[in-house]
């Protein structure tokens, strides 16, 4: 598979980045190498992992998340080996999924690359606070960027989790309120999920965050359930008047 329209090979591995003992090798089952988009003021790339605990119908990344996962494009010392030869060119890698904080090998990954002198961004969806917050106190994490996927009345079928426990989402959202890292809030907006309750509810629910975007569903071949469909601009202006309130900085990505 080809993440991000690129993708690098296990043929550009060139000089192998040695792994502290103990540590396990990491598959990367996809690599951008470049992206201005991703990380918010950044030269990066973005680099996807597989697996996820969440099954969200309009996730993009559907062959990430259910099993089996694709053979993986290259592994953790190709990927430094990669970052290696970008040093100067590149600012940042984002680290996305699938959910990056399942691999119980990411604080060891994410340690050599800073060791290089990049800036880290993770994506994230919330389940995982205890990680979270220990990637962030390790200072292996620069910026988060958390999917807040609908009102928490709707959430488990917007995640497609039935029976959902919400406690982990809470913990993870109070803990980025609290401004222990630079971070963001984003809503991917499906019409078949979110209506104009679901943002009333997200504003009262962030409010005062930093950062917030509402950006509208993109239907791909790779969508776990076809037949789903975006709001029209009109609409989502509409949703980002009813967050406004709550929180200022949110905006519209991708209009």
């Amino acid at each position: 598979m080809t993440a991000g329209g690129t993708g690098a090979t296990m043929g550009e591995k060139t000089a192998p980045d040695r792994r502290r003992e103990g540590e396990k090798p990491m598959d990367i089952h996809g690599l951008q190498k470049l992206t201005l988009l991703d990380y918010p003021g950044k030269v990066a790339c973005t680099v996807f992992l597989g697996g996820c605990d969440f099954r969200c119908p309009f996730c993009h990344n559907g062959e990430l998340v259910e099993g089996p996962l694709p053979p993986p494009e290259l592994d953790d010392q190709a990927l430094l080996a990669f970052l290696r030869k970008r040093r100067g060119l590149l600012d940042g890698v984002c680290v996305t999924g699938g959910e990056p904080l399942l691999h119980p090998e990411l604080p060891g990954l994410l340690a050599r690359i800073k060791e290089l002198g990049f800036s880290l961004k993770l994506d994230t969806n919330g389940t995982h606070p205890d990680r979270l917050r220990r990637l962030v106190e390790q200072d292996l994490v620069d910026y988060v960027a958390m999917d807040v996927k609908n009102s928490p009345a709707r959430y488990a079928g917007t995640a497609g989790v039935p029976g959902l426990d919400l406690t982990p989402i809470r913990d993870s959202v109070s803990y980025l309120l609290s401004d222990a890292v630079d971070y963001e809030f984003r809503t991917t907006v499906v019409r078949e999920f979110h209506d104009g309750e679901s943002f009333r509810t997200i504003g009262e629910w962030l409010a005062g965050a930093k950062r917030y975007f509402l950006q509208s569903f993109v239907d791909r071949d790779t969508v776990l359930r076809s037949g789903l469909h975006p709001w029209d601009e009109r609409t989502m202006e509409g949703f980002l008047a009813l967050v406004q309130p709550a929180i200022p900085s949110a905006r519209l990505r991708g209009q």
